[in-house]
């Protein structure tokens, strides 16, 4: 059972753009020259200038900008001027280059930026560049509007990652820092946004470069990169990014702290943990619930069971009160271990520490007693459960039946799905599949009937849980109810497999039904299904036993012509039979005929033969007689 503690504290700086501080207006550039960052500039035509204001499509930043102006406007003015620019011929003139300089020139007005920025986008259905989102970036960003920001950011990555494309966009943000105002927080939300759709890569690069050109990045934003890394196979970065963040003066936080205290506990180490976790005490760190908890973990997962149960009780001598996670954790460990019983005393100290046992504590005792064949303190500790206002979950019905079943108490786990519904907890499918089958294995195949009876209503029955039925009842020689069940599955155009031909065939031979089973046959190779060895046996030796030997060589003789089955226990059966009825005569007539189709005499044959053959030498002489 996986155990997760779900008390972490560190998740919920993820994305946190609360914590953003404003940094000094050195990173404020001139607004003088815009570059296109590799994109050739337009030429513009001398004779633009002859044409009115309005059609000059020099003018088009101008006109935008000026109607980006029109505060007093109730709607948007740009609806407006699309029209007009399209009616004049200027829309296809707005090219990235224009809309750069548009986005520059609102740069003390992230609204407006903003709104022609979506304008664009949605409506105009231009197709921006890099160098357009990374301007209305640096323009958000530098107005605190850091919610805005991250998703236009975030665009971009996602933009970039789904196109396939190799695009810088650090480099990008870099190159356009030398035409606006921007801050250097826009890489610590360039690494954020990498992080949000799995790029670890990309994450810890941008880290890297962000690093070399001397920006600091937030500790929220190296807690972030750092717990992506601990979760991936790229864990061993961790200790890179630790070491650089200390060369460069960031101070890690508890946070920073448990993170790294996961990795190690992830790498199985339990003396390095020991060794991180004296580091950062020296640092003036106290290890929390969290650190505590990841260390029990760990010491349990790696079987030092007595490692696990000290470091529970030295929390309480450093006034940290262990929690639910902490002794689910162990008691999980001590029933892995086999010690059941010390598991269920942890379980009671927590209720009289004040705590409520969840469902994963419960059920990972549960499971322990199961384990062990402790049914009735298994369903002593279910209706403490159900006290407790829990319900039982899938996990919980599953590990009881199975348990049951494992004790050859399979009423018993069919009785408690029948309390748990009469109490109106949902029972999961998988299970009704599990008992059925179990039934029906067990050749309890009426008792698998009327526990499928009583779901139908609720569930899609498989076709597992037909042939279960089919097969069970069958074995038991109850070959109508198989056949009843055979029809419902065809009612429900069900595919019918080899498997339910056969069990049903050998069921209506051993019942001496031959005509019904040949007719089986039919109906099976008309499917397209092949007859098998099993079937071939089971006609051979039903023929034989009515002592219709002409049947049975039919049979013979067809498998193996018409599905190259050879069932050298068939052939020999009825070289017996013919021996004992017709003689050695009749019998050396059968094996010529059938070398034709290419069945070769073995030992057993000739035992049949040579005995025989005694026989008559013996009733010859007088010494027997025939019967």
């Amino acid at each position: 059972m996986k155990l997760t503690n779900t008390r972490s504290s560190f998740p919920r700086e993820i994305f946190n753009f609360k914590s953003y501080t404003s940094k000094a207006e050195t990173y404020s550039t001139s607004l003088q020259k815009v570059t296109d960052l590799g994109e050739p500039k337009s030429i513009s035509n001398p004779f633009f200038h002859l044409l009115p204001e309005v059609k000059n499509p020099n003018n088009i930043v101008n006109l935008i900008c000026s109607a980006l102006k029109l505060k007093d406007v109730v709607n948007s003015p740009l609806p407006l001027l699309q029209k007009s620019m399209r009616e004049q011929g200027l829309i296809n003139h707005l090219g990235t280059q224009e809309i750069s300089r548009v986005l520059l020139r609102c740069q003390s007005d992230a609204h407006s930026a903003l709104t022609f920025f979506n304008w664009v986008k949605s409506d105009v259905g231009l197709k921006l560049n890099t160098q357009n989102y990374c301007f209305v970036v640096h323009i958000l960003v530098w107005s605190r509007e850091f919610p805005q920001a991250m998703s236009i950011l975030s665009e971009l990555v996602d933009m970039n990652r789904g196109m396939g494309k190799n695009v810088d966009i650090f480099k990008s943000l870099l190159l356009c820092s030398n035409e606006c105002n921007w801050d250097p927080v826009v890489f610590d939300m360039l690494i954020k946004a990498h992080l949000k759709f799995g790029m670890l890569k990309e994450s810890y690069r941008a880290f890297r470069k962000m690093v070399k050109l001397g920006f600091v990045p937030q500790v929220i934003t190296i807690n972030c990169l750092l717990n992506g890394l601990s979760k991936s196979k790229y864990s061993s970065k961790c200790w890179e990014v630790y070491k650089e963040i200390g060369r460069i003066g960031v101070h890690p936080n508890p946070c920073t702290f448990n993170i790294l205290t996961c990795v190690v506990c992830k790498d199985g180490d339990v003396d390095k943990v020991n060794e991180f976790l004296e580091k950062m005490e020296e640092e003036g760190f106290d290890p929390d619930i969290f650190t505590y908890n990841m260390l029990v973990h760990s010491y349990c997962r790696k079987g030092r069971l007595k490692d696990a149960i000290y470091l529970y009780h030295i929390m309480f001598r450093r006034g940290i009160e262990p929690d639910v996670v902490t002794c689910t954790v162990l008691i999980n460990g001590l029933c892995k271990q086999g010690s059941v019983r010390d598991a269920h005393q942890i379980f009671a100290e927590m209720i009289q520490r004040g705590l409520r046992p969840d469902l994963m504590a419960f059920n990972t005792l549960i499971s322990g007693y199961c384990k062990e064949g402790l049914m009735h303190e298994a369903r002593s500790l279910l209706h403490d459960m159900i006290g407790s206002g829990l319900h039982p979950d899938n996990f919980t019905c599953k590990i009881l039946v199975e348990g049951y079943h494992k004790q050859n108490h399979l009423i018993s786990a069919v009785n408690l799905v029948v309390e748990l519904q009469r109490f109106g907890f949902p029972i999961p499918q998988d299970v009704y599949v599990y008992l059925i089958i179990a039934l029906s294995e067990e050749k309890r195949p009426f008792a698998a009937k009327r526990l499928l009876e009583g779901i139908r209503c609720h569930y899609e029955l498989s076709a597992e849980m037909y042939y279960s039925l089919i097969d069970s009842f069958c074995q038991c020689n109850y070959v109508e109810e198989g056949l009843l069940y055979k029809a419902e599955m065809e009612s429900k155009d069900m595919k019918l497999d080899l498997g339910i031909y056969r069990t049903l065939i050998c069921s209506l031979c051993r019942l001496s039904r031959m005509k019904e089973a040949e007719n089986f046959i039919r109906e099976m190779v008309q499917s397209g299904i092949d007859p098998d060895t099993e079937i071939c046996r089971s006609l051979v030796t039903g023929y034989c036993k009515e002592r219709n030997i002409f049947e049975a060589e039919s049979i013979l003789r067809l498998f193996a012509l018409e599905f190259q089955v050879f069932d050298a226990i068939s052939y020999n059966e009825l070289s017996r039979v013919i021996c004992k009825e017709y003689g050695v005569a009749k019998l050396m007539e059968f094996q010529d005929d059938l070398k034709e189709v290419g069945f070769v005499p073995n030992g057993q044959t000739c035992k049949y033969a040579v005995d025989g053959l005694k026989k008559v030498m013996l009733i010859n002489k007088g010494i027997i007689t025939v019967d």
